[in-house]
């Protein structure tokens, strides 16, 4: 049966600073920028607020994290267990695997096995690696994407993690691009499906062809100026899920306001969708 998650993303003011991976061409190498946010909650914390607040899982995205080192990721794997939360995903922002500039492209896969060590030793279940910048049109870049998932895939199952791919950036913008991307990949790479991240008229369709395919969803509505859900939209994004789903509904929630109650006028559009 699907349960309901959160995305550190959606507390992302109540985390403390962001450290977002860039790639600095000149020095040719990945840096560091930080960004100010307020601190509510520690990330070591947040597993047993989350199952306080009635969640079952949490997705993590890498910029939240404070420190990789050894003995911190063992705090943070201790702390979910605790708690009784799943860590289901670590979603890694950054990286191009369809860059031209075979340099950065050859350093996002180091980056991204470095990575993959990390989400083993703090207890991820899977890892969110983006599949690039390239345009979905591009057949020889999905293969060259595909191609470094298949492989970064297998290096991942031998520390028993599992990788996954989302309709994020340019290369998966389109439900026929994941599709390709996941068929040239093979079995050992998996897919997150985001509500926020499909445009246009096809978007219901397109959610509706990814979705089966995907270990966890990323509810995500539109919001007016005041936090409040479109939920004549967002029903039709839920509408065009399959029947039989039973993975994760991760809660997206970036809009004013107090987060946490942000998230729970999402929960309760959710929760009354699981019900059905």
């Amino acid at each position: 049966m699907s349960y309901i998650s959160v995305s550190t993303w959606s507390l992302h003011r109540m985390l403390g600073p962001l450290r977002w991976t860039y790639w600095d061409a000149d020095s040719t190498t990945h840096r560091t920028h930080v960004e100010d946010q307020p601190q509510t909650h520690s990330l070591l914390d947040l597993p047993g607020e989350a199952a306080r607040r009635g969640y079952r899982a949490i997705e993590v995205c890498h910029f939240h994290f404070p420190s990789t080192d050894t003995t911190y990721l063992q705090d943070l794997r201790r702390s979910f267990d605790t708690s009784g939360i799943g860590f289901d995903t670590l979603l890694l922002d950054y990286g191009d695997l369809t860059a031209a500039d075979e340099t950065r492209r050859n350093a996002d896969i180091r980056l991204f096995r470095d990575w993959i060590g990390i989400a083993a030793q703090c207890g991820a279940n899977r890892i969110r690696l983006v599949a690039g910048e390239a345009s979905p049109t591009d057949e020889q870049a999905i293969r060259r994407s595909a191609a470094a998932l298949s492989e970064l895939a297998e290096y991942a199952g031998i520390l028993g993690v599992r990788v996954v791919t989302e309709n994020f950036k340019p290369m998966t913008s389109t439900g026929e691009s994941c599709l390709k991307l996941l068929d040239s990949a093979g079995s050992g790479v998996g897919m997150i499906t985001d509500f926020g991240n499909f445009h246009g008229d096809a978007k219901y369709a397109e959610i509706a062809q990814i979705a089966p395919i995907s270990s966890s969803i990323h509810a995500k509505p539109a919001y007016d100026d005041k936090g409040n859900p479109d939920e004549e939209e967002f029903a039709r994004c839920l509408e065009a899920m399959p029947s039989d789903y039973d993975g994760a509904y991760v809660l997206i929630y970036d809009g004013p306001g107090d987060m946490w109650e942000g998230l729970e006028r999402v929960k309760k559009l959710v929760e009354s969708h699981i019900r059905q």
